[in-house]
């Protein structure tokens, strides 16, 4: 198989070959078809998570196929379309696995970082950590939607929303690109919020009723205008732009925040007693909300927007993610 690993931290990308290896206990050989590139693979290609042993190949946006199956690995058989996200195995035994909360588990196994992930031909993983792939969805189509697109379906289910309720998405990006459109196909009345006139018409295509130009025009008087945000889902965060959102929320309204920023935030209590507003952050999701992304995805035509490039030029597919240049996620295929 080849395999394209990270050496050291902060190191460049090797491309190698290597056997085979058979699945331990518990565990599945996937033949992979498509890998995601994701900007959390920067933990791995700069060491920046704890615990990373080099070298290490990245990639948790994985789809592919059965290949080879443990005899405890439960129902999976040979030929089985999966995919394999963030969440890639726990440890069954800590109080949040024995909550069922499996994505915070103590020993939470990520696919890229605790093991070798998805820029190969071939990879080892939990049996836990596998979501099943719907027939409708291409490997390239799915590889980005076992992280980009459950943490965004996943953050819109459980923010409490529901049809018809108005639902502000910000950010037109690898996240907020199937933010829209998760919105849009669950009911939400949906308003887009990016930077620049030329998102809007890719907004509205999406399925956005509303586009909001925050270079020109104020977030908060704009949501104001229309009753108020029930929900605002931040893809793409930025500290001097969160009190506005707050600010764009109705009575009850929930600022959901799941773009990862290190910058802090200013908002004042009164900002959120006033009309009981709350803050909240969400992770991706299980397995099992993979699986329940990838279906409604199948289901009702969400699809990524994405760039492809061969195995052989993994570096090419990060560099360009992490340059902020493409659109707008990049997929190795296999």
């Amino acid at each position: 198989m080849k395999i394209v690993r990270v050496t050291r931290a902060g190191g460049n990308f090797a491309l190698s070959e290597e056997p085979l290896r058979e699945p331990p206990a518990g565990s599945v050989r996937i033949r992979i078809e498509a890998c995601g590139v994701c900007h959390s693979d920067m933990f791995t290609k700069e060491g920046a998570f704890p615990g990373i042993v080099f070298p290490r190949a990245p990639g948790h946006e994985i789809a592919g196929v059965v290949d080879a199956v443990d005899a405890e690995a439960g129902p999976w058989k040979v030929g089985d379309r999966v995919g394999v996200g963030w969440h890639g195995g726990h440890c069954r035994v800590c109080d949040p696995c024995r909550r069922g909360d499996f994505i915070s588990c103590v020993k939470l196994q990520i696919p890229g970082i605790s093991y070798d992930g998805g820029y190969a031909e071939f990879m080892i993983a939990p049996a836990e950590a596998l979501a099943r792939i719907p027939s409708e969805l291409a490997p390239e189509d799915a590889g980005p939607l076992m992280c980009a697109g459950v943490t965004t379906f996943n953050a819109l289910r459980n923010s409490g929303a529901r049809p018809g309720d108005l639902v502000a998405i910000q950010g037109i990006g690898g996240l907020g690109h199937l933010g829209v459109q998760f919105a849009s196909k669950s009911g939400f009345e949906t308003v887009a919020i990016g930077r620049g006139s030329d998102k809007k018409n890719l907004a509205l295509q999406l399925g956005a009723r509303t586009y909001i130009d925050n270079a020109v025009q104020d977030v908060a008087k704009e949501l104001a205008g229309i009753g108020g945000a029930r929900v605002i889902l931040a893809t793409a965060p930025d500290s001097k732009g969160i009190p506005s959102l707050v600010d764009g929320l109705g009575v009850g309204g929930k600022l959901v925040i799941v773009g990862v920023s290190a910058e802090p935030f200013s908002v004042s209590s009164l900002q959120l007693i006033g009309a009981h507003k709350s803050i909240m952050g969400w992770p991706s999701g299980t397995s099992k909300d993979s699986e329940d992304a990838l279906r409604f995805a199948g289901a009702n035509g969400v699809r990524p927007m994405i760039e492809v490039f061969p195995l052989e030029r993994a570096a090419d597919a990060y560099a360009h993610m992490m340059s902020g240049k493409v659109r707008f996620r990049s997929v190795i295929k296999i």
